[in-house]
């Protein structure tokens, strides 16, 4: 018999790969129903698996919210044109494609960075959004408004546009700050005292995504966006 503890645990890991399931496949479907393009199916994809450091208070035990990460770093994979197993890339069409039209491996370096923050940080979940949540909401601001709008480009280590990158500083300064306004009534640290973190963290992930090759920021703004915030704020 399960004790209500672990039984809690287990329908919120189910809700979360529920979560993650639908969204997969309502990005999948997007295109096809919706008439949106795929690159703006994978910014919905990643937006939307970035609410997931929301749910990650209310696990009893720190293990969980990494096994609900860490399946889909394979799952991600065997979608991915490197999959040694060609029949899965059938098997999850709608995920292959959007990952196809991106980088190959951008939502695997997205499923281990997720991973990797869960295993190290689940007890302190705002470490986690701090670096996920720039990721998700800013990399698709930057993504969309620069695509759309951008017309003074600049490269450093790839072709970024001012448009863009300023796109990803209001969405991730933005999508952090309301994250920590969440944290700190579960947590009950100061919000106002956080605000300067949540610029400087906007600020190195804008510039960490200005400068990484396309699909490894999925891997750079995560961690180098935690470390901002974990030398800034103390990690609270």
């Amino acid at each position: 018999m399960l004790n209500g503890e672990v039984l809690t645990n287990i329908l919120l890991m189910l809700l979360c790969y529920v979560y993650i399931v639908l969204i997969i496949l309502i990005s999948g479907k997007m295109d096809k129903n919706l008439h949106i393009s795929q690159k703006t199916s994978r910014k919905f994809l990643h937006a939307m698996i970035g609410n997931l450091p929301f749910i990650i208070p209310f696990f009893t035990a720190n293990i969980y919210p990494t096994l609900v990460a860490a399946p889909f770093t394979l799952v991600t994979f065997l979608a991915s044109p490197y999959s040694p197993l060609k029949s899965s890339n059938k098997r999850l069409k709608g995920l292959a494609d959007i990952t196809e039209e991106g980088h190959p491996l951008g939502l695997v370096f997205y499923a281990i960075s997720y991973t990797f923050l869960a295993f190290f940080f689940a007890s302190r979940p705002y470490i986690i959004a701090a670096g996920i949540l720039p990721m998700a909401y800013g990399d698709a601001a930057a993504s969309l408004i620069g695509e759309k709008f951008g017309k003074r480009k600049y490269r450093l280590l790839a072709i970024k546009s001012l448009e863009g990158s300023t796109a990803m500083f209001l969405a991730s300064f933005l999508s952090v700050t309301t994250g920590l306004i969440f944290f700190s009534l579960l947590y009950s640290f100061p919000i106002l005292e956080e605000i300067l973190p949540a610029i400087i963290v906007a600020a190195v992930a804008t510039l960490v995504e200005g400068i990484s090759p396309k699909g490894f920021d999925n891997l750079t703004v995560p961690g180098l966006s935690v470390l901002a915030f974990i030398l800034t704020a103390g990690g609270v």
